[in-house]
């Protein structure tokens, strides 16, 4: 079980998780149930809790999700993320949920891909139970482990990229897969381009993906139209198109279909360049490498070649992808024979085997294409990027630029176009826009590839011609375009004619952009293959967190790129009315509003960030940043020296240790300077011996008080002890944090200055005694709490409760003095100046069970609001769907009978029985085992109207129905565990229903 692993590292769970995970992976069958718990009508925090870990089924839905690319699985895929997104969002309890679910997403991607490494799996799965806790610090440190910025909460940073590609293409990744990781960087506007056409099942996926996880999707599709001796690329994205359905429908329009039909026969076209490629390659390129590092490289077989590719299409890049796989097995044969001449070799020649080693170990895809595909080393094939004649060019490629945008105008009225300038100067544009007239409206003013490769010599001339035209600036429109005569008098005097007709007629060409403005698109062009380029995403620094900001600041160039690019944005604060079910807090809004200063209150602030869209411009101090990253290390893995096959590992460290082994160890690290303070400074056995026993305490009964008034009560479920309630992670940092408060608190503050160096004890003064070390303590709460990354909430919460708790400790040492003397003690003012400072931890601690109590149900109740929302949502859907399948019956009135109502349902439309049947489940499993949850149920159930709380009842009186819902279990609504969960409902759904229609 353990693979070898120390049992001081890890925890039972881990184990317990990798095992079934690698079971999934290898396509054992008897996991298959766990399909069942993707329905999307099952809830995170509903009945599945009983059918399988949380850990398991985020797993589950990332194995899916990334290892399904057939055809015809899109919807299993939707239904993995649809899953995937709710399951990290609904566990990510803290201040930082979106930001913690980010996290969790990337941690389950990587366990899932090391499959083979069962250190490392451990290890990630670790990671993700202790993230899943939101602990700030925890969450920051994984955030930069991965490579991901801190996003703010709001979600509303402006983070996009307008040229990224999928599987379908030249991309690695499915529609899906590149959403997902779209919504792990934190990007809010994708646009994926596609060449020549794009399919319905495609546009379909990428669509509702997008939907599922909130991201703004375009599709772009690239076009290539004949521009003197080049082609010249426009990326054409309809408007106008209101959701996936909308689009399908436009796709499904006689004049789209008849021209993505040409756009089939280019990618044909293509197709073949490429196929001749890989045959010039079996018959003259093989050769050639032998010659340069003496091995041969396997034959390349077309039909292999295709299969590779799988949905995508063909293009070079996938070729040297499929070559490189085919050659690393040889290359590393040929080190092999290498290594074993290279101890006895002459230096000369042990040289030589180095260099050619290190020539194969950057002999990467990207390599093969610069060395062996590119047009330039295969001039017997005609290059694609050349306009030709010929009976097998498609008409598509003999359009003129103008011909091309005017067929598309007539597509759909509401379009884009963006020029993409990678092999364009600033002439080229100027004709370019004058030639179409204003329909250009976007330049793709900055593309990070080319930009990384070097291939963008021209963007900032660009881009002052694109402010002239935006400010309407005929001077220096006029400037530039004269300067471009001087530059092509030299260079081509042929389009010194085109040009002067141009100057001439100004007024025209300014015409085109009057009243509208030429916008700038900036993308990334990733595909996720490239080991050398920055993956997807940009994002505007202006509109991340300060944190981000700094870490930004301080990151080394090749780890996190700031690219010439200036955007101006500016932040709208919006105000929205808070709903209450409460009359009178609203009541108290209203009359609020009436008073000057006071008009805001009761309202939710909304933060907006906007870009001035005519601010744009290329320059250096840029404010936009690259989200990914690149590889600078990447080889083939190739040596000459024999490796240490064993891999050597750290040492224990501490963030992998057992939880259990964890915690006692911060619990003996706070004990021991608790103990020693105590047992150095008192002379008194009882507070020499059991201080630190009696201040433990104290900070134990506060966590535990804290939990369980947050968590509902003791008596809140019949199914819950008060210890279900209890973080015992959390309850251990508190013990390892208030051990460093004795020799501060009663040492250093209540004896060396208070006592020895002012005079102030409990005789004296005892309230400024209490005051001063309740403020020494808040400090040190406060400073704790930043160390550990709380909110500014938390950090001024703690410090402010200290303060509260002075009156507290005055009060508990006069009732312990005047007991004191009731009871003929001696010297009552020594004794109390002893237990000063463990009497004002027990009021900080008193105060501080009550008022983080208090927060804890408040954070309880508002994710049990969410659980609650999203729940109801579904069920009144569902509702309404039924009321449409039954337009003469009154639904309402079927649902007082279940029996009649599950008949009815059946003979109409099986899958509504499950997902009313699911629900109802749900809400069931909310009540009895969610904390907060009865407290979150009645705030909604007030707020609802009487016809809605009918419905409400009536729909879970569903739960009756004894033999169909027992059924279902069988069946496998929560896979094949189901009994425990069985036993739940049939137990409990007869007093959950009595108490329900007690509440309405």
């Amino acid at each position: 079980m353990d693979r070898g692993v120390s049992r001081m590292l890890f925890d039972k769970q881990d184990h317990e998780l990798l095992v079934i995970v690698n079971e999934v992976l290898n396509r054992n069958k008897s996991r298959k149930y766990l399909k069942n718990l993707l329905n999307p009508y099952l809830h995170p925090h509903g009945i599945k809790e009983m059918a399988a870990s949380k850990e398991l089924r985020v797993a589950y839905a990332v194995i899916h999700l990334l290892n399904s690319l057939e055809v015809g699985e899109a919807e299993d895929r939707l239904s993995a993320l649809r899953s995937l997104r709710d399951e990290v969002l609904y566990s990510a309890q803290s201040f930082l949920r979106r930001n913690t679910a980010r996290v969790l997403l990337q941690i389950m991607k990587k366990l899932v891909q090391a499959s083979g490494d069962y250190r490392r799996q451990l290890e990630l799965a670790h990671d993700f139970r202790i993230t899943a806790s939101g602990k700030p610090r925890i969450v920051r440190e994984q955030l930069r482990r991965y490579h991901l910025l801190e996003m703010p909460e709001a979600w509303n940073q402006i983070a996009t990229d307008d040229h990224v590609h999928d599987v379908n293409t030249k991309g690695r990744k499915s529609s899906t897969h590149l959403i997902m990781d779209a919504w792990i960087k934190g990007i809010q506007r994708l646009k994926v381009i596609y060449y020549n056409h794009v399919k319905a099942d495609v546009a379909e996926e990428l669509l509702k993906a997008a939907e599922i996880m909130g991201i703004r999707v375009r599709i772009g599709v690239e076009f290539s139209a004949r521009f003197h001796d080049r082609y010249a690329l426009f990326i054409w994205a309809p408007r106008g198109l209101l959701d996936a359905q909308d689009y399908l429908n436009f796709l499904k329009e006689e004049p789209v279909e008849s021209f993505m039909a040409e756009g089939r026969r280019v990618s044909e076209y293509q197709r073949r360049y490429t196929m001749a490629v890989l045959r010039e390659f079996n018959d003259r390129h093989r050769y050639s490498i032998e010659d340069s590092y003496g091995f041969l490289p396997p034959l390349l077989d077309q039909e292999e070649f295709l299969s590779f590719v799988g949905v995508g299409q063909v293009s070079l890049l996938h070729l040297a992808e499929y070559m490189h796989t085919k050659m690393l097995p040889v290359m590393k044969d040929h080190v092999a024979g290498l290594r074993v001449k290279y101890t006895g070799a002459e230096p000369e020649e042990r040289r030589q085997m180095a260099g050619i080693v290190e020539e194969l170990n950057r002999l990467d895809s990207e390599a093969i294409v610069e060395e062996y595909l590119r047009p330039s080393h295969n001039p017997s094939v005609p290059a694609p990027d050349i306009p030709c004649d010929g009976a097998d060019v498609p008409a598509l490629l003999t359009l003129s630029p103008r011909e091309l945008l005017e067929r598309l105008g007539h597509l759909n009225a509401g379009y884009s176009i963006t020029l993409a300038l990678g092999n364009l100067n600033v002439e080229d544009v100027i004709e370019l826009l004058y030639d179409c007239r204003g329909m250009i409206t976007h330049l793709e003013i900055f593309n990070l590839k080319d930009y990384v490769t070097g291939k963008e010599p021209h963007t900032v001339e660009i881009s002052e011609l694109q402010r002239a035209i935006n400010e309407d600036n005929i001077i220096i429109l006029k400037r530039i375009i004269q300067e471009s005569i001087k530059r092509l008098s030299t260079e081509d005097a042929g389009r010194i004619d085109k040009f002067t007709k141009i100057l001439h007629d100004i007024s025209a060409f300014r015409s085109y952009y009057k009243g509208t403005l030429l916008k700038s698109r900036v993308g990334s062009d990733s595909t996720g293959r490239s080991h050398h380029l920055y993956g997807m995403g940009l994002v505007i620094k202006d509109t991340l967190p300060l944190r981000a900001r700094r870490e930004i600041k301080k990151a080394p160039l090749s780890s996190r790129l700031t690219i010439p690019i200036n955007t101006a944005v500016y932040l709208r604060a919006n105000y929205v009315s808070r709903s209450n079910s409460n009359r009178l807090v609203n009541a108290f809004y209203r009359m609020a509003c009436c008073i000057p200063g006071l008009r805001l209150i009761g309202k939710k602030r909304l933060e907006e960030w906007e870009i001035d869209r005519s601010s744009t411009f290329v320059g250096a101090g840029g404010n936009i940043v690259a989200l990914g990253g690149f590889d600078e290390e990447s080889t083939n893995d190739l040596y000459l020296e024999s490796p240490d096959l064993r891999k050597t590992r750290a040492g224990i460290s501490w963030k992998y240790l057992n939880s259990g082994l964890k915690n006692w160890i911060k619990v003996l690290i706070g004990f021991v300077p608790a103990f020693l303070t105590f047992y150095l400074t008192k002379d008194w056995w009882l507070l020499s011996w059991f201080g630190a026993f009696i201040w433990f305490g104290i900070t134990g009964v506060r966590n535990i008080l804290q939990s369980v008034i947050g968590g509902g009560g003791i008596r809140r479920s019949p199914l819950l002890k008060w210890n279900d309630y209890v973080s015992w992670d959390r309850l251990t940092d508190s013990l390892l944090f208030t051990g460093f408060s004795v020799p501060l608190l009663d040492y250093l503050v209540k004896t060396l200055l208070l006592d020895r160096t002012f005079g102030v004890t409990t005789s004296t003064s005892p309230v400024l005694l209490y005051t001063v070390i309740a403020l020494a303590n808040g400090v040190y709460i406060s400073t704790h709490n930043i160390f550990r990354g709380l909110s500014k909430g938390a950090v001024l919460g703690n410090f402010f409760r200290t303060i509260l708790s002075i009156p507290v400790a005055v009060v508990f040492s006069m009732i312990t003095g005047d007991i004191l003397y009731a009871c003929g003690v001696v010297d009552v003012n020594a004794i109390l100046q002893r237990w000063a400072a463990v009497i004002s931890k027990g009021a900080s601690d008193c105060v501080a069970g009550f008022i983080e109590g208090l927060a804890d149900r408040y954070q309880n109740i508002r994710i049990r609001m969410l659980d609650y929302r999203s729940k109801l949502a579904q069920m009144f859907d569902i509702y309404t769907r039924m009321e449409l399948l039954f337009p003469e019956s009154d639904v309402c009135e079927m649902l007082e009978s279940p029996k009649r109502f599950i008949r009815a349902i059946k003979a109409e439309a099986l899958d509504l029985e499950k997902i009313v049947i699911i629900n109802a489940l749900d809400l069931l499993y909310f009540r009895m085992y969610q904390p907060r949850a009865g407290s979150a149920l009645h705030t909604i159930i007030r707020g609802m109207s009487p016809e809605e709380r009918r419905i409400f009842v009536r729909i879970q009186s569903v739960l009756e129905r004894n033999r169909e819902i027992s059924q279902l279990f069988v069946d496998g609504i929560v896979g094949k565990n189901f009994s425990k969960a069985l036993s739940f409902y049939l137990d409990r759904s007869g007093p959950y229903l009595t108490a329900i229609k007690k509440m309405t």
